[in-house]
């Protein structure tokens, strides 16, 4: 089958501008919806395919060199490489961004990919597309992801026994999670009318720790062999090998962000805006990006501004923000506002390859460096 990959449109200024047939592809787990446009808007071809490689592939292959427009999801990783691979122009789209989708109250498969193909067509821009991360960084930050997954399984689980032993007039002593399971089993300490209950837990919670440090030792391996960047971002105060690992990852390429700033909004660190008129009102973060990503900055942050945590350019702005009150408001938006300071630094420092300097600002302002 042939088809025109692009029309050439007239327009009042005697001007004539190339717009490529575009397909809109509305992703579903297992069978997804493609429509097809000419340049001009006339439709070529509608229909369905199932996600797979090889039926995906077939139905690039047919429209090849033509743009594919299509919504950032679970599949839309491997999908758009798929695409790139065959020879498509792949745009992804923000999903956060589409209200034409999202708030139509006609909403079908059939009318989403109309709608992704023609904005893909005629507005590009205001799809908001996004860059998804390499397969190899894909493929590594699952590493990072498997360690949470297991961290906040056995936090639950640790919180259960506690709570069984509690409501039974028995309490666990205090240490750690890396320590809970082992101590639990060495000294005995449940009960024996609970043991067929939790001794299975606590094993679990033990096997999960063990877990655990095989994955960070995993991670560590893994930042030192492919990602060295990880190494000096390590200097930063709360910055460890998980931080460093995630964060690097997570950007994947630090040249996508023509500034700095931009990636406290990649993240969903900055606050939203609904101004109209006089009325600017104060608004919670985006929330948007990568989430895991966000949790982990906000950690660092509270390390940062912690008992613990050292003197440094990041303490003191976030120090500032609290005042000397202990307005707890406030103290949740110095957490935020030093995680995103945080973030701006590591893709400064990744960037230019300079040296992690604590004092920097406080020196450029002649302040005293020792606190």
């Amino acid at each position: 089958m042939t088809h025109p990959t692009s029309s050439t449109v007239s327009i009042p200024t005697h001007m004539s501008v190339q717009i490529p047939t575009t397909m809109g592809l509305d992703l579903s787990d297992r069978v997804s919806t493609f429509h097809v446009q000419q340049g001009d808007g006339i439709t070529l071809s509608v229909g369905k395919v199932a996600s797979t490689r090889a039926q995906l592939t077939a139905l690039f292959e047919r429209w090849k060199g033509c743009r594919v427009v299509m919504e950032a999801g679970g599949h839309s990783p491997w999908i758009s490489r798929l695409a790139v691979e065959v020879g498509m122009d792949v745009i992804v789209a923000n999903p956060r961004k589409i209200d034409l989708i999202s708030k139509n109250d006609r909403k079908t498969d059939a009318a989403d990919a109309e709608i992704l193909a023609d904005m893909g067509r005629t507005n590009v821009k205001r799809l908001y597309p996004i860059t998804h991360r390499s397969q190899q960084a894909q493929s590594d930050l699952a590493v990072p992801r498997a360690r949470t997954e297991v961290v906040r399984a056995r936090t639950g689980m640790i919180n259960h026994v506690r709570g069984v032993l509690k409501s039974n007039g028995h309490r666990a002593q205090s240490c750690s999670a890396d320590s809970f399971g082992q101590k639990m089993l060495e000294e005995r300490a449940i009960p024996r009318g609970l043991a067929d209950a939790l001794h299975p837990l606590v094993s679990l919670i033990a096997q999960m720790t063990a877990q655990i440090r095989s994955f960070d030792k995993e991670m560590k391996r893994i930042a030192q062999d492919r990602y060295p960047a990880t190494q000096p971002l390590q200097l930063l105060p709360g910055v460890g090998p998980v931080v460093s690992l995630c964060f690097v990852l997570t950007l994947d390429d630090p040249s996508r962000f023509e500034s700095a700033r931009d990636v406290g909004a990649f993240l969903g660190l900055v606050p939203r805006k609904k101004g109209s008129g006089k009325s600017d009102p104060q608004l919670s973060i985006t929330k948007a990006g990568d989430g895991e990503m966000r949790r982990l900055l906000v950690l660092a942050a509270n390390y940062i501004l912690g008992p613990f945590g050292p003197d440094c350019d990041l303490r003191r702005f976030g120090l500032k923000i609290i005042g000397s009150g202990s307005d707890r408001s406030a103290k949740k938006r110095a957490r935020v506002a030093v995680a995103r300071k945080l973030a701006v630094l590591m893709h400064h420092l990744w960037r230019t390859g300079e040296v992690y300097d604590p004092f920097h600002l406080a020196k450029r302002r002649g302040e005293l460096v020792v606190a």
